[in-house]
């Protein structure tokens, strides 16, 4: 599986971070080919089922996720949210972590990846692709600028 890991720093409270990074649909809008589907009009907790899907047509393929642990920040309480991956092609966990600061808010998204078929020498390649899309997701979600990295 390809692991990575993006950290942000952010002037926002940790609540308003954690309602931005765990607003499912709103991630949609920064990747590519991408809709997000939440089918509860609740709000989101353990047992949570939404459907990332990806591609055109007919290939197209379904990342179904499931909410495992949601335990907002509160009281200077760091928020925790993990992710199971329930689908047929796509395979991990991710866990989105917010950290209150003194001058706002840390957010720490650790994703593991694992796509089904590929062989482990692609875990890299999987890697770099997720930290530069997912990083550019969290930028977009918190209002920050792109990081441009040499």
């Amino acid at each position: 599986m390809a692991v990575f890991r993006i950290e942000r720093f952010t002037s926002l409270p940790a609540a308003e971070s954690w309602r931005r990074v765990t607003d499912w649909e709103r991630h949609a809008a920064h990747v590519p080919l991408t809709t997000i589907t939440v089918p509860v009009e609740l709000p989101t907790g353990v047992g949570t089922v939404f459907v990332a899907r990806t591609g055109v047509g007919p290939l197209a393929f379904d990342d179904p996720m499931e909410v495992v642990r949601w335990t907002p920040p509160a009281g200077g309480r760091a928020g925790l949210c993990r992710l199971e991956k329930r689908g047929s092609l796509v395979l991990g966990r991710a866990s989105i972590d917010v950290y209150p600061t003194d001058s706002g808010s840390h957010v720490v998204w650790v994703e593991e990846l694992g796509v089904r078929l590929l062989p482990r020498w692609g875990d890299p390649l999987i890697a770099g692709a997720g930290r530069r899309i997912f990083g550019r997701v969290l930028d977009s979600m918190l209002d920050r600028p792109a990081r441009h990295r040499p």
